[in-house]
């Protein structure tokens, strides 16, 4: 745990990419095989399970330290962290438990189906034999909460740059599920399980948001534009007879959709696709809430498949036969698809439809309607382009109409981490149900540091009340809030939830009774 803990500090003590490679690579070449697994694990956001809970880390904690709980929880309100709240809070250890990375997780792993009496017992010993940094990392990894130092994509470039290895090549290696307690390092990052791993997608090609249309569609013609639809971005893998669903974020997610499944076990032969997994009915596109139904359910009936019935708009096809088609211009890739498509009848899919234009002024009538069809926007494409692996400028462009908006008052704020921790940063909103405020949306980002400050000593000077470290306020505080989406939700106490919410701009100019009705909100639910 030592070689990780300097790992984790250097990573944590500096925004400098180089710098960031030199400690991953020091940590490559000194550690053991089964510890640079679960670092991979760890920072490819494959975190283990909770094992233990906040509630019980607490009793440990005033039991081990006979802290008053109202002190425990204005120490956390502080520190902003509760894994470092409690390394600040413990007294020092009196021996040192000197167990590498994996066998600490593998002790971990071992609580599981435990009593909280043995947890206890565990927490209690490990947090005797550990110094500050190794006990907030214990503690990080305890309550499967571990986010620190680097992104996947800079771990994924400095184990290519280490091994000499082709960055993009690394990224497909190691994308997928596999149990890495059975796995040799070398071989994984170097392509030797991909082979084997049937279910094992493609890592993503995805799209940077469109900054200037002038300076970038210089030849409309050259061009390809689909709608940006809001659902769940997947890819469909069948090979050998096998049908797996994997979203964009790396999940397995084949038992939310038995009809794509069943579907897609008719067509001919081995394939790879891309697209998007919507909730549709009606001949229309859902609300983005319906879907997020089916992935709440871990089981399915054939009731709730029938209320809420999916289908998938296809983009792009990645494999085919055992061919790699990624490298293949765009123009060509559509073409295999639409040939693949058309094969088949009474297709839960839908190829995703390409939009004439023959101007500029034409794209931007269409982005502009776009949310009539209850989508994002426009995905612009160049025909040459290939299927890259995550972001590259210059190909693929992401061109999303304006955002909706509302006004709603501040009635809720919580101290955020990190360094941020001394400040008010995590915002919950309301706005008005007749003579009653509701809330709506939480907000976490949109303000300057300066902002940050001047609502930080709002928050101080006008609090109501305290609830741990959550503060009501006085509702003065105005703000315009941008989302992407709205629907009905039980979260808020309005009924509603906004999708991708984010503070636009502080309107200083409006007070409370300026801010917007629930039932005006409400008639944006489509």
């Amino acid at each position: 745990m030592k070689e990780f803990a300097v790992l984790i500090n250097q990573l944590d003590s500096t925004n400098k990419t180089n710098q960031k490679l030199e400690a991953i690579s020091l940590f490559l070449k000194t550690a053991e095989n089964a510890d640079k697994l679960w670092l991979l694990n760890l920072f490819a956001g494959k975190r283990p399970r909770r094992i233990v809970g906040t509630k019980l880390l607490r009793e440990c904690l005033i039991y081990k330290t006979g802290i008053s709980d109202w002190l425990f929880q204005e120490s956390y309100a502080s520190v902003g962290d509760l894994a470092e709240t409690i390394s600040l809070l413990l007294p020092q250890p009196t021996t040192y438990l000197d167990f590498s990375l994996s066998e600490w997780m593998e002790k971990i792993q071992e609580l599981s189906g435990k009593s909280d009496e043995e947890k206890k017992e565990f927490v209690l010993w490990a947090w005797d034999g550990l110094p500050h940094l190794e006990r907030f990392i214990f503690n990080k990894l305890l309550g499967g909460s571990f986010r620190i130092g680097v992104s996947s994509k800079g771990m994924i470039n400095a184990i290519a740059k280490e091994y000499n290895l082709d960055a993009n090549a690394v990224a497909h290696s190691i994308m997928g599920k596999w149990d890495f307690e059975e796995l040799d390092f070398d071989t994984l990052i170097q392509g030797g399980y991909s082979d084997s791993n049937l279910s094992k997608p493609y890592p993503f090609c995805l799209a940077y948001a469109l900054e200037n249309l002038e300076s970038t569609i210089l030849q409309p013609e050259e061009w390809f534009a689909e709608y940006k639809w809001d659902g769940i971005r997947g890819q469909i893998i069948k090979r050998k007879g096998e049908v797996f669903i994997w979203s964009r974020g790396e999940e397995l997610v084949t038992d939310q959709f038995p009809e794509i499944v069943e579907e897609v076990l008719k067509w001919e032969d081995d394939f790879v696709l891309d697209g998007e997994i919507i909730a549709f009915a009606e001949e229309q596109v859902l609300n983005f809430t319906f879907l997020q139904k089916r992935l709440k359910r871990k089981k399915l009936t054939e009731k709730f498949i029938k209320e809420i019935p999916v289908s998938m708009y296809l983009y792009d096809i990645l494999e085919y036969k055992d061919v790699d088609y990624r490298q293949f211009p765009m123009v060509e890739r559509r073409k295999l698809l639409r040939n693949l498509y058309e094969k088949q009848k009474d297709s839960v899919f839908m190829l995703s439809p390409l939009l004439e234009f023959s101007s500029l002024e034409i794209l931007g009538n269409l982005r502009e309607a776009s949310r009539e069809m209850n989508s994002e926007g426009l995905m612009l494409k160049a025909k040459n382009s290939i299927y890259h692996t995550g972001r590259k400028k210059g190909d693929w462009w992401k061109w999303k109409v304006d955002p909706l908006t509302i006004d709603a008052v501040l009635i809720y704020a919580q101290k955020g981490a990190g360094r941020r921790s001394g400040y008010y940063t995590d915002y919950t909103f309301a706005v008005r149900d007749g003579d009653n405020l509701v809330s709506i949306a939480k907000a976490y980002s949109g303000l300057t540091d300066m902002e940050i400050q001047e609502v930080s000593r709002f928050v101080n000077k006008h609090a109501i009340e305290k609830f741990g470290p959550v503060r009501t306020v006085k509702p003065e505080l105005v703000f315009e809030i941008a989302f992407e989406g709205i629907g009905w939700s039980s979260r808020h106490k309005s009924g509603v939830a906004l999708r991708f919410p984010r503070i636009l701009r502080w309107r200083k100019d409006k007070t409370v009774t300026d801010i917007d009705e629930l039932e005006e909100v409400k008639k944006m639910i489509k």
